[in-house]
């Protein structure tokens, strides 16, 4: 595998190896705000996972640290909202799923570097997208 130039995502590949999809566009999500979870070396939080966010882990994701809901206008950031779907990093993910707090997933909206931090078996125990 070749580096990627600095803003080059990689290959835009979900869980199955089929083209990833639009997490979100509103808001605009992903390491390269894009609307997608694409990545690549640089994105070192590897914000990867599509999830539909809830009020349960917007609360678990502030109190670690990370304040996903509080809008930040300065930066044209209007806070993720319960409902909201979001490129979430993979281990925050892992995280909330070890403290009973994990939000649901859209798997053929997340990366599949993703799967070198989660399972893809624990993804599918939180997933919205399987028939």
């Amino acid at each position: 595998m070749t580096a990627n130039e600095p803003n080059e995502p990689d290959q835009p590949l979900n869980v199955f190896g089929e083209e990833l999809e639009t997490c979100s566009n509103n808001p605009l999500t992903g390491f390269f705000r894009d609307g997608c979870c694409n990545t690549n070396d640089q994105d070192v939080g590897s914000h990867t996972i599509c999830i539909e966010a809830t009020d349960e882990f917007l609360a678990f994701s502030r109190a670690q640290g990370n304040d996903l809901s509080t809008p930040r206008p300065e930066m044209g950031f209007d806070g993720v909202k319960p409902g909201s779907c979001w490129c979430l990093c993979a281990a925050r993910w892992l995280e909330a799923y070890e403290a009973g707090a994990p939000p649901k997933v859209y798997l053929r909206r997340t990366h599949q570097r993703a799967l070198e931090i989660v399972p893809l078996a624990l993804l599918r125990t939180q997933a919205l997208d399987l028939n």
